[in-house]
């Protein structure tokens, strides 16, 4: 009996798609906010301080698992801001997302890291003169600079939130502004004070909205309501009230006359 003829199927060659079908985008952006990148500095300060290990970061942020897509999309977020690195499992913050999380320094800080972006930057650089294009032109623009078309929209919104976060809003949405950042370090430095006048102003020594400080000293030594007061002691505060009077306050009328204090 002959043997059934078997036919050889050979596996099928697929050719894996070009980067147009892929859609990969040729310019780097993240899919979240700069707000969203802060929030893993934070949460790795939290942990570790200025490090920690990617499954304690993971957990801190709320993920099961370091292969949450949420959790590699916040991380990738945090990297594409600069406000990260990732080396053998070990989350490290950069120098920049120290300043970013220092209260004295963030608002600098969020606009080197808004800028740190290559599509941001670009963006910055194309409209910063004009006013920015409506959703779609925004988007064709973005398209334009490397952006794949069926991430336009991901990548447009993430930048509207970002750039607000980041202070290039303060004008309105449609103008990228760079924030002014001058006030924190260029706040002129008061003026040193020139020796209180004995008199003072409107002769109070207070500037006319205090009691001089010979009369707040006054005050200060009078015993509490309800204590003990030797009378001798009594005597001793009204005489020197009535010295520091002459002191600090000025009569009307110009007379010259003294307060004198005696106990009968």
């Amino acid at each position: 009996m002959a043997e059934a003829a078997v036919n050889e199927v050979k596996p099928v060659d697929v050719k894996p798609p070009d980067k147009a079908q892929r859609q990969v985008s040729s310019i780097d952006f993240p899919y979240t906010s700069l707000e969203d990148g802060i929030t893993v500095a934070k949460a790795v300060q939290k942990v570790g301080g200025n490090s920690c290990r990617l499954e304690s970061l993971a957990a801190e942020l709320g993920h099961d698992t370091v292969k949450s897509g949420g959790f590699r999309q916040r991380l990738s977020t945090a990297h594409t801001f600069g406000l990260t690195s990732l080396s053998q499992g070990i989350v490290t913050l950069s120098d920049l997302a120290a300043r970013i999380l220092d209260p004295e320094q963030e608002k600098q800080a969020r606009v080197e890291a808004f800028l740190k972006v290559p599509l941001y930057n670009s963006i910055y650089e194309q409209f910063k003169t004009g006013t920015l294009p409506p959703t779609q032109g925004l988007e064709s623009a973005m398209v334009s600079l490397g952006v794949a078309p069926k991430q336009k929209d991901k990548a447009r919104q993430a930048f509207q939130k970002s750039a607000k976060e980041a202070g290039f809003f303060a004008y309105g949405a449609t103008k990228l502004v760079y924030p002014a950042l001058g006030q924190a370090n260029n706040t002129p430095k008061p003026k040193e004070q020139d020796p209180p006048d004995p008199k003072g102003k409107n002769g109070n020594g207070g500037g006319g909205d205090g009691h001089h400080p010979l009369i707040d000293g006054l005050i200060r030594a009078l015993p509490n309501a309800g204590k003990e007061w030797a009378m001798d002691a009594r005597r001793k505060w009204l005489q020197a009230a009535a010295i520091n009077f002459d002191f600090v306050y000025t009569d009307p009328t110009g007379e010259t006359k003294s307060l004198k204090v005696t106990l009968e």
